[in-house]
Order: structure tokens, then C-alpha cells, then sequence
């Protein structure tokens, strides 16, 4: 089998350019990608051992990602930097995301908030709330409040 690798990039102005063995770059011809029916793609992604699509039991038997961790991983933030920035404990936090716990519905409620304004409840007023002020799994009762009432 012949087999060809070819380098592309993406330019500062959206263009999608192959880069050259010279490093020159030229434009990709515009035009369309070879048409498959879904026929054809069905048995193309079979016959791929590493995109294979996963039957009904394997989807039902897979391990989901845990919900605290989408997130942080949204934000590209490590554990620590998630943890310390929405105040909530690490040890916690990597309990949710390895599946050991789950957070309560207050919590859940929280995590929703950070993935939808994730700004707007770093830059919260009481986002330094001290320890007394939390429940026992760490997360803030001030913060969940004042974001959720906001």
C-alpha cells in the first residue's frame, strides 16, 4: 500500500494551506469532498478497527465522563486551578470526577453555573467566602445563592 502524509495549517485568516517539503505553502483546491452515501460511510467506519461505532449494549455498558469534570476541562483547567479558583475542596472535586462521589443537587446546580458563566462566578463579590459558610462537602452555600439568584 502507498501511503502519502501531507502537512496542512491553518492560517491566521482561516485559510487551510498545505505546507510544502520546502515550507512553502499553497491552497487546497476549493473543492468538494468525494460524496459517500450513508451506505457507504456505515461500512467505511466498520471496516475502521479504531473508529468502529459502538453497538447499543456497549453504549449502554460505557464509562461516562463525570459532569464535574466537563467543566474544567472546557476551562482547560487542572484540578488545582479549578478547585482553588470556584473554591471548591480538591479532594472533593477528584472524588466527583473519578466517580467516587457525586455532587448533590446544590452542587450539580453550582457546576452548571461555572459552565455556563464561568467569569461571572470568578469575578463573584463572595467568591471568597470563608470556610464557615460552606457545607460540609466544601461548596460555598454563598456562592450557590448569589449565582443562582443573580
Amino acid at each position: 500500500m502507498n501511503k502519502t502524509t501531507t502537512t496542512a495549517r491553518i492560517r491566521s485568516d482561516g485559510a487551510v494551506v498545505e505546507v510544502l517539503k520546502d515550507g512553502t505553502e499553497r491552497r487546497f483546491p476549493n473543492r468538494a469532498m468525494r460524496h459517500m452515501t450513508e451506505e457507504e460511510i456505515a461500512a467505511a467506519a466498520a471496516a475502521d478497527p479504531d473508529a468502529r461505532p459502538m453497538t447499543p449494549e456497549e453504549l449502554r455498558s460505557a464509562r461516562r465522563v463525570p459532569r464535574a469534570k466537563i467543566p474544567r476541562r472546557a476551562l482547560g483547567l487542572t484540578q488545582e486551578e479549578f478547585a482553588a479558583r470556584y473554591h471548591i475542596p480538591l479532594g472533593t472535586l477528584r472524588d466527583w470526577e473519578q466517580g467516587r462521589a457525586e455532587p448533590d443537587q446544590p452542587a450539580r446546580a453550582y457546576l452548571k453555573v461555572i459552565a455556563h458563566e464561568p467569569e461571572r462566578v470568578h469575578r463573584m463579590p463572595n467568591a471568597s467566602a470563608d470556610r464557615d459558610s460552606c457545607r460540609p462537602d466544601g461548596v460555598s452555600l454563598i456562592n450557590v445563592a448569589t449565582v443562582a439568584t443573580a
